[in-house]
C-alpha cells in the first residue's frame, strides 16, 4: 500500500508540482523574487523526503529533510572548504579563502574539525523548526516561506488534497507539533492553521529567534495577516 508521505508528494499536500508554486509565492512576497535558479531546485526538492514516509510528523515524517538537504548540498555546495570561522560545535577557527557567512560545520567526534561549506544544505535542513531547534541553529529562510506557503493555500485547494492523500486526519488529530482540531471543523481548523503560519512568518521573516515553536500560542490571531 502507498505509504501517507508518497502519497503527499504525488497529490497531497506537498504535492512536488503545486507546493513549490506557493513557496516560491511566499519567497516573493518576503524577500523579493528568487532569481537564483538554485532556489527554484530547493523548492522543489526540499519535502521529497517525504517518500516512502509512513506518517508526516511522527520520527519517520521528522526526518524528510535530510533528502533535500543532500540533493541540494551535493549540487550547489562547492567549493566544498573556504571558510574561516570558529566551528558551531568547539570553538576551533580554520584558516580559509573566504569570509564566514555561513560558517563551518565539523564532527568533534575525534578532535578533528573540517569547515565546510554548507549553504544550500543549512538552508533546506533547517526549513525544520523542529530541526533548528534541536542543532541549536536558526531557521533558514526556507522554513520562514514554507510557512507562509500555507498561510497563502487555499482551503478549497489544501483541504482536498490532505484528505485525497490521508493527511487530513493525522494534521488535525494534532500529532507530532500539529496543532489539534478540538472539536472545530476542517474549515475552521485550517482557517487557524493559516493565520498562525502566516503571521509566524511575517514575525519572524527577518531572522529573530522563534519563540513559538514548542508553545502553546493562541491560533486565533489578527486575521488581517493574511492580507500582507
Amino acid at each position: 500500500m502507498m505509504k501517507v508521505g508518497t502519497r503527499s508528494i504525488l497529490f497531497g499536500v506537498h504535492c512536488w508540482i503545486l507546493h513549490p508554486w506557493f513557496v516560491a509565492w511566499a519567497w516573493w512576497k518576503l524577500y523579493g523574487f528568487p532569481w537564483d535558479p538554485r532556489l527554484w531546485v530547493a523548492f522543489v526538492v526540499h519535502d521529497w523526503g517525504y517518500w516512502g514516509k509512513p506518517n508526516m510528523d511522527g520520527p519517520e515524517g521528522e526526518n524528510h529533510v535530510w533528502l533535500g538537504a543532500w540533493i541540494v548540498h551535493c549540487l550547489f555546495d562547492w567549493p566544498r572548504k573556504i571558510y574561516e570561522s570558529p566551528c558551531r560545535y568547539c570553538g576551533r577557527t580554520f584558516p580559509g579563502q573566504g569570509g564566514a557567512y555561513f560558517g563551518p560545520t565539523c564532527s568533534c567526534a575525534d578532535g578533528c574539525c573540517t569547515p565546510c561549506n554548507n549553504r544550500w544544505f543549512d538552508l533546506c535542513l533547517y526549513h525544520s523548526r523542529f530541526y533548528a531547534k534541536r542543532d541549536g541553529q536558526p531557521f533558514s529562510r526556507l522554513c520562514v516561506a514554507d510557512k507562509l506557503a500555507v498561510g497563502l493555500t487555499p482551503a478549497w485547494l489544501y483541504l482536498p488534497l490532505a484528505w485525497l492523500s490521508g493527511e487530513l486526519a493525522e494534521y488535525m488529530a494534532g500529532k507530532g507539533a500539529r496543532t489539534p482540531a478540538s472539536g472545530r471543523l476542517a474549515t475552521e481548523w485550517y482557517r487557524d492553521v493559516r493565520r498562525y503560519c502566516a503571521t509566524w512568518a511575517w514575525e519572524h521573516h527577518d531572522g529573530r529567534e522563534d519563540t513559538w515553536t514548542g508553545t502553546k500560542r493562541d491560533l486565533a490571531i489578527d486575521p488581517l495577516c493574511e492580507e500582507r
